[in-house]
């Protein structure tokens, strides 16, 4: 059996599939039980779980041979941020999974480090020390940002106009990955042990933000030029709306830390060979009825 904490998100959800595809018996954790039972379908059992809490993990995970995490509190409010789900929260997983001998599978970000200015490539980096100091049999998987979620980003703030607002100038390079590549990396780290103590990383071609608004604009249809967010507001946003808002503080920083330094791409081909989908493929379903 594989635990897979955060099982009902965008890359929860793959892996979940990615398992069970492969005849695994999958336990997801979830903190809303209700809707991971509507998007991991009836054949996986679902458990409300709050990792922030540690009472309890230990007997959910007793039993597995690995537990996955792809829990993550970038969007979270106050007492649900990174700090609180990445750093705190992983830890208590990784503490369950080493007390039952299982193995831990920690999906983090490529620019993740422990001295990064923005809070969740800080915490993931916080997280991926605690796992190697732990004692945990342990695996880790860096990626760069999903083509799913903003190509999503990307359409819900186009409006009726199809003009994407694009967050800063949006010229960097990025590894834009498909979550679903990213999942099946994940489960084959939790089933295969060649991948123990190793830190694997997957990325695609380098692709601009602009590159990728222009793409989805072809796809459907749209015309017009693409809006942008200037980096000085990005920068202004992060600031001041951090003690009312972090979530919302959050996102400009990681927007801005995405737009003006590199990162995002694999530094290594480990995972060169897990890429199966194309943006042209992601885009087919994003657009498709």
């Amino acid at each position: 059996m594989i635990v897979v904490a955060g099982g009902s998100g965008v890359l929860g959800r793959s892996v979940v599939s990615e398992l069970t595809r492969a005849g695994e018996q999958v336990r997801v954790l979830a903190r809303n039980a209700a809707y991971a039972e509507s998007v991991v379908g009836e054949r996986v059992e679902v458990v409300a779980a709050d990792v922030r809490r540690p009472d309890g993990l230990g007997q959910l995970v007793a039993g597995a041979s690995a537990v996955v995490s792809a829990v993550h509190g970038f969007l979270g409010g106050r007492g649900a941020g990174p700090t609180e789900v990445d750093v705190r929260g992983n830890a208590h997983l990784t503490d369950a999974a080493r007390a039952n001998g299982a193995h831990m599978v920690l999906v983090s970000v490529l620019p993740a480090a422990t001295d990064s200015p923005v809070d969740l490539f800080r915490a993931k980096g916080e997280a991926e020390r605690y796992l190697t100091h732990s004692g945990a049999s342990w695996t880790i998987v860096r990626s760069g940002p999903f083509l799913e979620t903003w190509l999503d980003v990307l359409t819900q703030t186009a409006g009726k106009a199809g003009r994407p607002v694009i967050f800063g100038h949006g010229e960097q390079p990025l590894g834009f990955v498909s979550a679903a590549d990213v999942a099946a990396l994940v489960a084959a780290a939790a089933t295969d042990v060649a991948y123990r103590s190793q830190v694997l990383e997957i990325s695609g071609p380098p692709l601009t933000m602009n590159e990728l608004a222009d793409a989805l604009q072809r796809a459907r249809g749209w015309t017009g030029l693409p809006r942008h967010v200037p980096p000085q507001v990005l920068r202004l946003l992060a600031t001041v709306t951090r003690p009312v808002a972090p979530a919302f503080a959050r996102k400009n920083r990681a927007a801005l830390q995405m737009d003006t330094e590199p990162g995002g791409a694999a530094s290594a081909d480990l995972a060169a060979g897990s890429i199966r989908r194309t943006l042209a493929d992601v885009l087919d379903e994003a657009v498709s009825p």
